[in-house]
């Protein structure tokens, strides 16, 4: 009951960071198109009561509106779009996740 009372009063918002080379972010309208690597873009068009605000300057997604598990369920479906990996760090993260990062191939001669 008390998120309800928050959700509409305040509002909750999620915000997600889209990181890597030629990814970018939009929208269309009220839609939401993410171009992340793939040979077509994602369109994402909002539920009811969910809007998306964005920022392209420094690529980040918010997902605002009133219903918490709405918004979580959203944000969770667009990071499973393009996950963070963990060599290069690149893909879609909520923001202030901590991914943790592994070493690549030991290079030609590193096993000496």
């Amino acid at each position: 009951i008390n998120n309800m009372v928050t959700g509409v009063s305040t509002g909750f918002a999620i915000e997600l960071e889209v990181d890597g080379v030629g990814y970018r972010v939009e929208m269309d309208g009220i839609k939401l198109v993410l171009y992340v690597g793939f040979s077509h873009p994602f369109i994402i068009d909002p539920p009811e009561g969910v809007f998306f605000e964005v920022d392209s300057k420094i690529r980040l997604v918010r997902v605002c509106g009133f219903d918490k598990e709405v918004i979580g369920q959203l944000a969770s479906e667009i990071r499973k779009i393009r996950p963070p990996e963990p060599y290069l760090g690149k893909g879609i993260r909520y923001k202030g996740e901590k991914i943790r990062r592994k070493a690549g191939k030991a290079g030609k001669g590193a096993k000496k």
